[in-house]
């Protein structure tokens, strides 16, 4: 019996993972219930062993790692009020990033001027939608870690 195109991506796929990389995966939200619905998302998922949860501000981001990347679907600001509280956690991603310079960074929100907030053009932009909401999927590449050779 022939194996379908879906059976066949997928074991070449799982072909491709170089298991012998460290896999470090950092989850943090400053609401600990947010949290908590994450961590039993992973356990579900099977994959709660490679992520350490942590409660955390964004101004707290750090690392002392030379090459990351961090992915987040931070607030929109879509409800009444919450649009200023928005805009100035997006500016204060902008500063938590410029101390990750080699960092990449991938951004999920509907707020048009994302962009203009966060001081940098995007490398890369996809339009997605979250539910009903039109958002944008920002892509600020870093610069490649280089190879090692052995």
């Amino acid at each position: 019996m022939a194996k379908s195109l879906w059976d066949k991506v997928r074991e070449e796929a799982e072909e491709a993972i170089d298991r012998t990389r460290e896999l470090r995966i950092l989850a943090s939200d400053i609401d600990g219930r947010v949290l908590r619905t994450a961590r039993q998302n992973a356990k579900l998922a099977g994959v709660e062993e490679y992520i350490a949860f942590q409660t955390l501000a964004l101004k707290e981001i750090s690392s002392k790692k030379k090459y990351g990347c961090i992915i987040t679907n931070p607030p929109y600001g879509e409800r009444s009020g919450e649009l200023c509280e928005a805009e100035a956690l997006y500016r204060e991603m902008a500063e938590v990033c410029k101390n990750l310079d080699t960092w990449s960074f991938y951004v999920l929100t509907s707020h048009r001027g994302f962009e203009r907030l966060f001081g940098r053009r995007t490398d890369r932009k996809r339009k997605l939608y979250n539910d009903r909401i039109q958002v944008d999927y920002y892509q600020f590449y870093g610069p490649r870690p280089p190879r090692w050779t052995i």
